[in-house]
């Protein structure tokens, strides 16, 4: 067994199981607030957010794991990791790059949309649920991410 392959699999999985609460946590928690508090009490909310903790909280989780899952995969591939074992780790960045390409594409360039249509009620709700709809999509793909990371950590189990 190659221990540096199993490390990084130990890193990526704890790495994916953040990504995937805090996922989870916007979908869940976060958005369906707005229905309570009202849209524009959300937006500012949001705003505040997106510029505050979230600017350095969101962008080196999920680049660091996306280039974790790939440091992984790709170690998997060089050393010519088995397939039950490199299978799962494949898949795990094969996802993170889907991932990636759907908050790049569609889910990051709401911010700028919601700013301006900051006193619009309709406006905001239909970019909130555009983009409750995206990140119920990248919720299940990190979920996935993490499944398949998991994968990976269980068949080096004994």
């Amino acid at each position: 067994m190659n221990h540096l392959i199993v490390l990084l699999v130990i890193a990526t999985t704890a790495l994916s199981g953040i990504a995937a609460g805090a996922s989870l946590d916007v979908s869940i928690r976060q958005l369906p607030a707005r229905h309570r508090i009202g849209v524009r009490a959300y937006s500012a909310y949001s705003l505040a957010t997106d510029f505050g903790t979230a600017r350095i909280w969101y962008p080196p989780l999920g680049i660091g794991t996306l280039l974790l899952a790939l440091a992984t995969a790709g170690t998997a591939f060089f050393q010519q990791t088995a397939l039950p074992h490199a299978l799962p780790m494949y898949l795990a960045a094969v996802l993170w790059v889907v991932h990636l390409l759907i908050t790049l594409l569609w889910a990051l360039p709401t911010l700028p949309r919601q700013r301006q249509a900051a006193d619009d009620d309709q406006q905001l709700d239909t970019i909130f649920n555009q983009f409750e709809r995206l990140q119920m999509v990248r919720a299940a793909l990190d979920v996935l991410i993490f499944a398949s990371i998991l994968w990976a950590l269980v068949s080096y189990l004994p």
